[in-house]
């Protein structure tokens, strides 16, 4: 999802030599074929968006596979971009990195100050090795490697797996397939109430090609879009977008996460960037995208 935005962005502005490879094509786990693909491409410069993600379920359940996979494919591309002199690179983290109950808005220099959210640890871990490599390796070799911190992200291509997508990709299929069916009620996972920030994954594209022609700085940046809602209401909104007319349940057997995640932005305001999608319009862009309604 993010690295499609990200080409459509660069090729929005313009840019004609892109070097792309999808993860059938190139394993990135594969530590040879990741040093292969570099020595021959050479590329000058890299955004690594690749990575295991999933919703809460996914990474309460696989923490193994979240940990291994998202270690060797950061390791594998920051060493290889490093050992070819890639100009600059920008590694994707997650809002996630933050500590469960970090004070709101959430700043940068929250990082490793208080205990993560247990069910999503192992990929905050792997990230945060991450965004602790580009630090080392600027420190150590002078890599111009910047890490950015987006929230919960959506929009096109996003996975809408009822068991490992993210909670907005699977409210919008609960909520269409509910209509569809005529099914009187939606189950939304949790107690409803934990606040969750959303950014329109073009607004992350436009922020990653905006950090990398103006941001070389050691410390980690928040791109966020500033508008957080409770799950009640993302689902009461999709609800309304998509015209559901049942009720809506809510399965508090299952986790809530962290009860709040709102980004502290205002350093990337202050360098001239700010979101442009808002919550609704995103969604209902993304809803007649994928159901031409």
């Amino acid at each position: 999802m993010v690295g499609s935005a990200i080409l459509r962005a660069l090729a929005k502005l313009g840019y004609t030599n892109l070097i792309v490879k999808s993860s059938t094509d190139l394993d990135l786990r594969n530590q040879t074929a990741v040093f292969d693909f570099y020595s021959e491409n050479q590329p000058k410069y890299t955004f690594l968006a690749a990575a295991k993600v999933g919703g809460i379920l996914a990474n309460k359940n696989n923490k193994a596979q979240f940990l291994y996979d998202n270690l060797m494919i950061q390791s594998n591309v920051i060493h290889a971009a490093h050992l070819n002199k890639t100009k600059k690179l920008l590694f994707l983290g997650s809002s996630c990195i933050y500590p469960k109950h970090a004070e709101q808005p959430i700043k940068e220099d929250s990082l490793l100050t208080g205990e993560l959210e247990e069910t999503n640890s192992a990929y905050a871990i792997a990230k945060i090795a991450g965004i602790e490599m580009c630090k080392s390796y600027r420190q150590q070799f002078g890599s111009n490697f910047i890490s950015v911190m987006p929230p919960n992200l959506y929009g096109t291509n996003d996975n809408y797996d009822l068991e490992n997508s993210h909670v907005l990709p699977a409210l919008i299929r609960k909520f269409h397939e509910a209509k569809v069916d005529n099914n009187p009620s939606v189950l939304v996972w949790g107690t409803g109430t934990p606040l969750r920030e959303f950014l329109h994954v073009d607004d992350l594209a436009d922020s990653c090609v905006f950090l990398m022609n103006n941001y070389n700085d050691a410390d980690i940046i928040n791109s966020g879009s500033g508008e957080e809602i409770s799950i009640k209401n993302l689902a009461e909104l999709i609800k309304s977008i998509i015209g559901f007319e049942g009720i809506i349940e809510y399965d508090q057997s299952k986790p809530d996460g962290t009860p709040r995640k709102l980004l502290d932005n205002s350093k990337i305001h202050r360098l001239g960037w700010k979101a442009t999608i808002s919550l609704k319009d995103g969604i209902q862009r993304l809803i007649k995208e994928l159901y031409d309604c």
